[in-house]
């Protein structure tokens, strides 16, 4: 006996364990994910005096927002499967020195020409923020807290977008745009060395209980397989459940694209704002998109407890009432006063992120470990596939139509792709999980 308390003092002594471990360690992953979206909306803060340092044209700016897209569509599969592979933690890590390292070469940009560039290679870096995701959650939650871990991890995608416009308008203030390029891109480097020091594989990690390890793996899934880059592609795109994910997703992304990359110019072509004005509003419907990511898993529990829904049910039914919170953003296009257009554009920041989500905890229901990064990286490859093919449209239409013919569109592409998630995914049987 007096072997076994010597052995725990000994075990006690080398590593300390840390209570409720996985949220923790989901919250190193938000501040990842915080960054790289301080990284990515830098361009679209800085892009009215862009267009005028730079002499850069509407559809110019459309085509350097492009490269961004194109790369994230046609790296976010490669991440997922390198990810899936080599492991969260060094496969995520690659990424992140990558774009930081992107960012910071944007202060060295001439033309359009060299941040279209500059941005393709940012773009591939930053894929791997979406495939992370489901991995994160997959490792490190058991099944029945998924959807309410996949709404917390939302909330990095969306509070980084908030930070952005405060964050960047500071740095410009202080050092110029190229200056706010280099800040965002330090940033990016201080997180990867907290990464780098602090995340392991719950099987490894130091400070990880081995009850809390019990409660992560009460689901007994098999360990996950490894497949080739094109076996796994072809092993998704063969099962039905894929494209009502896929779809949805496709539909959904238009929206963010705007959020992200659009909104500041629009406030500044349809309502006259100025840099300082677009740093004290834009941040809005980033706040709203942090509560939609955390309001959507708790949606779940009440479709649960108030319908029967089962789990997969449950999530369907929250990223339901995600796309008829959008169609607010067509209300857009009937309003002149700037303040109820920020509002509307909150509700659909809001009503987006329910629905971005829930697919990602679809993902983790739907399909194994060894699955999971490539798949979540497939279904970001549809919806950036939407965001490229509408950010060209923004550049041909807007300077000719303007701007309201889109938030019109916006506000009923994700009625359709929920459509294609009940039909393809929904359970015609409820039943309690």
């Amino acid at each position: 006996m007096s072997q076994g308390v010597n052995n725990n003092m000994t075990v006690s002594k080398t590593r300390r364990v840390v209570k409720n471990l996985r949220w923790w360690v989901l919250i190193l992953f938000l501040l990842g994910v915080t960054v790289n979206y301080i990284t990515r909306n830098s361009l679209g803060i800085l892009a009215p005096e862009l267009k005028t340092s730079l002499g850069i044209t509407t559809e110019q700016y459309s085509w350097i927002v492009g490269a961004f897209q194109l790369a994230y569509t046609l790296f976010q599969p490669l991440c997922g499967w390198l990810i899936d592979v080599i492991g969260l933690k060094l496969g995520f890590m690659i990424c992140a020195v990558l774009w930081a390292i992107a960012c910071i070469a944007h202060a060295g940009a001439g033309n359009w020409l060299h941040l279209a560039l500059l941005r393709f290679f940012m773009g591939g870096a930053e894929a791997a923020a979406t495939p992370a995701n489901a991995k994160t959650i997959g490792e490190w939650f058991p099944k029945s807290e998924r959807p309410v871990a996949a709404g917390w991890a939302g909330v990095g995608f969306s509070i980084g977008a908030m930070l952005a416009p405060p964050i960047i308008y500071f740095a410009h203030a202080s050092f110029g745009w190229q200056g706010a390029f280099m800040f965002t891109g330090v940033l990016a480097l201080v997180w990867v060395v907290l990464w780098w020091a602090f995340y392991h594989n719950p099987e490894k990690h130091p400070n990880l209980s081995e009850d809390e390890l019990s409660y992560i793996k009460q689901d007994h899934e098999p360990p996950a397989v490894k497949l080739p880059f094109l076996t796994a592609l072809k092993t998704v795109s063969k099962n039905k459940r894929f494209y009502g994910i896929a779809i949805p997703a496709f539909m959904a992304e238009p929206a963010w694209a705007v959020l992200s990359f659009w909104v500041p110019l629009y406030l500044a072509k349809e309502h006259g704002m100025d840099l300082k004005q677009i740093a004290m509003f834009a941040w809005l419907p980033f706040l709203a998109a942090d509560l939609g990511s955390i309001a959507s898993g708790y949606l779940t529990k009440l479709y649960t407890r108030l319908f029967g829904c089962s789990r997969v049910n449950s999530v369907i039914a929250s990223s339901v009432t995600g796309a008829f919170l959008m169609i607010s953003l067509a209300i857009v296009a009937i309003t002149r006063d700037p303040y109820i257009t920020i509002i509307l554009i909150s509700i659909g920041g809001f009503g987006h992120q329910i629905i971005s989500c829930m697919l990602s905890a679809l993902v983790v229901e739907s399909f194994d470990k060894g699955q999971m990064a490539t798949v979540n990286g497939m279904r970001g490859s549809a919806a950036w596939i939407a965001s490229f093919l509408f950010s060209l449209l923004i550049g041909v239409t807007a300077d000719r139509i303007g701007f309201n013919p889109l938030f019109i569109a916006m506000g009923f592409f994700d009625l359709i792709g929920a459509f294609f998630l009940v039909a393809f995914i929904a359970e015609r049987r409820a039943t309690r999980a």
